[in-house]
């Protein structure tokens, strides 16, 4: 698939070589299963003879690996550099006391999202007592639109750049109750303005729901979200609502010593 603009709007040519090594680590990383290179050929929009010297510069720097079967897979150099960015975010690591006491109040799955471009991208997740199976895991990204995490975020954008954000989705029916268009998302933000909240009502996956809040710097150039996650059959609704409190709380004093410990950006 090309490559899509970026949060400040560059597109393809704007990343170069650069770029298109992105665009190969990006499709290796969303791949269910290790691609081969035809996989890669069918997903990316270069030649192929330049994606065969993407791929061959980064299995030399250690950025991918080979497999046995001729397929791809992140190199080891790769994932020690996430390890240390994620290990040493400063907003990680004001935000993880935090998280802890939300999900010592709740006994369920907590989630610490930042906003980048049109998606969500899990930067910290404290697993609920009961562990259930979901796609939230560090370092993937999900849609704004159908997360929790993702719609508080984005309710804590101004209008002019929130409707920048929407110009760039693409609505998926994750769910029979996804958002599915751009109008809807826009009530959807304006009703989380007024409570403070979000919820993902199994939008994103079926079985699986959130209650979430927004934080963010002053001037609202940094923005993220945190939730508490469960499973719709254990945990109804309404004991979701009961956590709006929490959750709100939990935000709030996230973005208190951001301000207080990360200076005047937060």
């Amino acid at each position: 698939m090309p490559r899509r603009a970026d949060a400040n709007g560059a597109g393809p040519n704007a990343t170069g070589t650069l770029g298109k090594a992105m665009d190969v680590l990006d499709a290796v990383a969303a791949a269910a299963t290790p691609p081969r290179f035809t996989d890669l050929l069918k997903k990316i929009d270069q030649p192929r003879g330049t994606l065969h010297r993407q791929i061959s510069n980064l299995v030399e720097e250690g950025l991918l690996s080979v497999r046995g079967d001729h397929s791809y897979e992140l190199g080891i150099r790769l994932l020690r550099l996430a390890s240390k960015a994620w290990s040493d975010n400063q907003f990680r690591l004001v935000a993880e006391p935090h998280l802890r006491r939300l999900h010592d109040a709740t006994g369920e799955t907590v989630h610490l999202g930042v906003l980048s471009g049109s998606e969500v991208v899990y930067l910290d997740k404290v697993e609920g007592r009961q562990m259930v199976r979901m796609h939230s895991q560090i370092g993937n990204a999900s849609p704004v639109y159908c997360t929790g995490v993702g719609k508080a975020a984005l309710s804590a954008l101004p209008d002019a750049e929130v409707e920048r954000r929407i110009a760039l989705l693409h609505f998926h029916a994750h769910t029979p109750v996804t958002l599915h268009d751009a109008d809807a998302l826009r009530r959807e933000v304006a009703a989380i303005r007024r409570a403070g909240v979000a919820y993902d009502r199994e939008e994103h996956e079926p079985g699986i729901h959130c209650v979430a809040a927004p934080i963010h710097s002053p001037n609202r150039d940094f923005v993220a979200g945190v939730s508490v996650t469960a499973p719709a059959y254990r945990i109804p609704m309404t004991r979701l609502e009961e956590w709006e409190p929490l959750v709100r709380s939990c935000a709030q004093a996230i973005m208190e010593d951001m301000a207080s410990r990360l200076g005047p950006r937060s």
